[in-house]
């Protein structure tokens, strides 16, 4: 008995240091995680577009001449600003404007000819009212009375002929003026030369039926823009006209720029190999500086469906699966349960199973952070 209660002493012992030494010099050291406060803010709910969306302008002309010719003249270039009613391209209109003169000097003939055929009608008038005095004193048969009467209409008739002779001339002059404008292409409305697919010295046609002629001159507006995205199909009942939206631009990746949704379209769009998608229209706030975004340019759209201020709220990162997280209480890790309300990828906010205070882990990418897990708190991993 002696002997076997000195081997359990032993063993106790045993036991008894290697728990000591667990316990201090081979205790692990705690788990180092990162921790947020939990706090209340500003909180949304928001949805973005499932494929990148595009950057357009709702001012945009492709422009070619009415007619055919050879170009003379192109007074901007790629690039240059322009005003409304600038000449981007001339054509020689020698021949138009030969026309036009044309008809400007039959039209002076023509008023020639109504002045002296009128002039005869006034005198014919005159010489009928002098003959139906003598008539009526009996000194003039009503034979020459007749006479006078078909010369004075014969008159009028001529008068009027030359009249509608000179309003003819006029309409030429038109027509032929209208030829001439349509030798000059001039911008639709202020904005930027964007392409010039022709060159001093080529030759234009005009587009015949049905047949369309590749444009030579492209003009935008850049004052003008909207961005085309497209949002998927499970969100089109959320997204309505009116919504706030934020805009991230490929080309400026250090800011984002306030907008707000504009039309929402009345279908689902439906393609193969592609998810089917609702396509949305946004324009930026008039205050926003969009001088240097260049159309055709990538854009991605983050809509605010709703907005809640001063709610609890915490990093949506810290969020496990089934709504769970990890708080950090007198240095162990303890897993806790939440509610959660709005959510978006930066915060989510926390209906209930949070208080003000807390501390929730927010690095949650190794293996040992688990509930139960002795841990402290640092600023940076």
């Amino acid at each position: 008995m002696r002997k076997w209660l000195w081997r359990a002493l032993i063993v106790a012992a045993v036991v008894a240091v290697f728990f000591v030494l667990k316990m201090t010099v081979f205790k692990p050291e705690p788990v180092e995680v990162l921790v947020v406060e939990v706090a209340r803010g500003h909180v949304e709910a928001t949805v973005t577009n499932s494929r990148a969306g595009t950057v357009h302008t709702r001012r945009r002309a492709k422009l070619s001449p009415e007619i055919g010719g050879q170009v003379v003249e192109i007074p901007f270039r790629e690039g240059d600003r322009v005003e409304e009613g600038a000449v981007l391209l001339r054509l020689d209109d020698s021949a138009q404007r030969a026309r036009l003169e044309l008809s400007r000097r039959e039209v002076e003939a023509a008023r020639a000819e109504r002045d002296r055929a009128c002039i005869t009608a006034e005198r014919a008038g005159r010489e009928l009212e002098r003959s139906r005095a003598l008539a009526e004193d009996g000194l003039l048969s009503d034979d020459l009375l007749d006479q006078f009467e078909s010369s004075k209409r014969a008159a009028d008739a001529a008068c009027a002929a030359a009249r509608a002779n000179e309003s003819r001339g006029n309409a030429a002059i038109r027509v032929a003026q209208t030829e001439v404008d349509k030798s000059t292409v001039r911008s639709p409305f202020a904005g930027i030369v964007a392409e010039v697919s022709i060159e001093v010295g080529e030759w234009t046609t005009p587009s015949p039926p049905a047949l369309p002629v590749p444009p030579v001159i492209d003009v935008l507006d850049p004052s003008a823009l909207y961005i085309s995205a497209p949002m998927d199909e499970v969100d089109s009942r959320r997204v309505r006209t009116g919504l706030p939206v934020r805009v991230t631009i490929d080309s400026f990746r250090d800011r984002t720029f306030d907008g707000t949704v504009t039309r929402v379209a009345p279908y689902v769009l439906d393609l193969q190999e592609q998810n089917r998608t609702v396509e949305i229209e946004v324009e930026l706030d008039p205050d926003e500086p969009t001088e240097e975004i260049l159309p055709g340019t990538s854009a991605d759209v983050e809509v605010i469906l709703e907005v809640r201020e001063d709610s609890i709220r915490i990093p949506t990162s810290a969020l496990m699966e089934s709504n769970r997280v990890l708080t950090l209480v007198d240095g162990v890790l303890t897993e806790r349960s939440i509610e959660p309300g709005l959510k978006n990828w930066d915060y989510t906010e926390v209906l209930s199973g949070l208080d003000e205070g807390d501390r929730v882990v927010n690095s949650l990418d190794r293996a040992e952070v688990k509930d139960g897990a002795e841990a402290r708190a640092v600023d940076s991993l």
